[in-house]
């Protein structure tokens, strides 16, 4: 951050554009700036999560994950900018095989709830797969490095596993999808 922050309102959105971090101007309502907002909706859900009593592996992880984030907004807002690589995706991939390996096989679909942290984890991997479909429509329309979409794909996998072992740790049951619950409700 080369210029520091001395005022927060500038009346430069006023006339419904913002600014990119390149200095060019555009609409509040374009594809790259409901992704870049998504991402930050994303990256408060983790720190919402982050308020919970979490064990020092598993914050530190959410933790980098909030960087990958502001990372991942930067380069929506520099375009052309990529400060993302494979690296980020695998480090993902190896963190949710770990915890993976803790868990029972899915045999049935869940239901997001559970423990509150687990609950907070679900509303995270929800925005992350909206922020996922954000990223995929601009990277439609120009040429995008695949990492982000793929940081964001793996990051809604990583978050959901994350809600199981997080329910396990509350000693509290996944919620099973029962289909067809309600068509008899008697």
């Amino acid at each position: 951050m080369g210029n520091r922050l001395t005022k927060i309102y500038t009346r430069t959105g006023d006339d419904g554009t913002t600014g990119l971090g390149d200095g060019t101007r555009s609409a509040k309502e374009s594809l790259r700036i409901e992704a870049i907002g998504t991402v930050d909706e994303l990256n408060s859900c983790i720190g919402v999560l982050l308020a919970e009593s979490l064990e020092e592996g598993m914050r530190l992880k959410l933790e980098n994950i909030q960087h990958d984030l502001f990372d991942l907004g930067g380069d929506l807002s520099i375009p052309g900018r990529v400060s993302m690589n494979e690296a980020h995706v695998r480090r993902l991939e190896k963190q949710l095989d770990e915890y993976n390996l803790t868990l029972p096989a899915l045999k049935e679909f869940i239901l997001p709830g559970g423990a509150r942290a687990a609950a907070l984890c679900h509303v995270a991997r929800a925005v992350c797969r909206r922020a996922e479909r954000d990223v995929v429509r601009i990277a439609r329309g120009e040429a995008m490095i695949p990492f982000h979409v793929q940081y964001l794909n793996r990051l809604s996998d990583f978050l959901f596993v994350l809600s199981r072992v997080l329910n396990r740790q509350h000693e509290v049951e996944d919620v099973l999808w029962q289909p067809g619950k309600n068509l008899d409700p008697a």
